[in-house]
């Protein structure tokens, strides 16, 4: 049996999921696979050929012996959600993404594990792709509380072009719009994304509970920049602006982007207005990230941003008329590039 799953970048919405507000997100043309079969015992053997690693376990003991246990809380999910396996499995994983650098590697790896569980388990669920991003999120962020929105999940299960809602309620749409050639440059400087998400994200929940007292009729979603902000210090209300111009950012896009043929160099500037935006505020890029995309811009680039939660790990850069030359350009600053286009989502090979 063999899965394949799609990393993706996220255009617009970075570092607004997980406060609940929305994102468009695309699947890219670099997947992870996964390779395997049923064993006659009840042992879980995960060969992850890049890394040079094996992870062994029985079905017989599921408790987590380590942060961030997704093999055994994907199965713990699946279990709970009617799954069952008389079986052992045995699967090798690879991967074309990046890894740790904010291209949905780690949920593209459980993305595929979860589709090749619901294939392997002793019945066949009618589960699509949608189901297998929520059981991903589920197995990720809810069994070890971690602060991530549900973009990784279900961006790469589902692939193609999204815009997801989260809150009040999980919405989900797929934009046709004919983007084009994107070209994805890895800085290689290693990231952290708990701590920075953490920093991130708590900051400014802190912010909007302190908000509504003064503000009591307005949400995250619906006040304006009118809002009585004299709760805030100095450099709250400079995270507050930030959110608030990130989220209409992301609203002109959508609006660009619900066209069938969007105007390329409005949506290559709005990347970078988002980019400014992380950059000089949220403080997520890093130095190689600027000069990449600064590279990229000057080789003829429409646009770009930092992708992920940044501190290191990737950009990309908006190039659908000279991607190699683009992908030269990162080269020359000492990233590593890879030209990439919209992909499907995870699917059978």
């Amino acid at each position: 049996m063999k899965i394949s799953t799609p990393g993706r970048i996220c255009l617009f919405g970075e570092h607004q999921d997980y406060l609940g507000l929305p994102i468009i997100a695309m699947a890219i043309s670099l997947r992870v696979k996964i390779n395997g079969n049923k064993r006659s015992d009840n042992q879980i053997i995960i060969h992850k050929k890049d890394l040079n690693e094996t992870e062994k376990f029985s079905l017989s003991n599921l408790n987590y012996t380590k942060s961030r246990d997704y093999f055994k809380s994907s199965i713990k999910v699946c279990k709970e959600a009617g799954l069952n396996f008389s079986n052992g499995l045995e699967c090798e994983i690879t991967s074309d993404i990046p890894i740790g650098a904010g291209t949905s590697s780690s949920s593209a790896v459980i993305v595929s594990w979860i589709h090749f569980l619901s294939k392997m388990a002793d019945q066949h669920p009618n589960w699509d792709q949608k189901i297998v991003g929520k059981l991903a999120y589920l197995s990720e962020a809810k069994e070890f509380n971690e602060p991530c929105g549900m973009m990784d999940q279900y961006t790469t299960a589902l692939g193609n072009l999204i815009y997801l809602e989260s809150e009040p309620q999980l919405k989900i749409k797929t934009l046709n719009s004919r983007l084009g050639t994107f070209v994805l440059g890895d800085s290689c400087e290693p990231k952290d994304t708990i701590e920075i998400l953490k920093r991130c994200r708590d900051s400014r929940v802190s912010i909007f509970e302190k908000l509504k007292s003064k503000n009591q009729n307005s949400t995250i979603f619906s006040i304006n920049e009118n809002a009585n902000l004299s709760e805030l210090d100095n450099e709250e209300i400079e995270l507050f602006q930030a959110t608030l111009k990130n989220r209409n950012i992301l609203k002109k896009g959508l609006e660009e982007l619900n066209k069938e043929n969007p105007d390329h160099s409005l949506i290559g500037r709005l990347l970078y207005k988002h980019h400014r935006t992380l950059r000089d505020i949220l403080k997520v890029s890093t130095s190689k990230i600027d000069s990449m995309l600064d590279a990229s811009l000057d080789a003829g680039a429409l646009g770009g941003k930092i992708n992920g939660s940044g501190g290191g790990g990737c950009m990309f850069a908006y190039a659908p008329e000279n991607p190699e030359k683009v992908a030269d350009a990162i080269k020359s600053v000492g990233g590593k590039s890879y030209i990439v286009n919209m992909d499907s989502g995870t699917k059978e090979e």
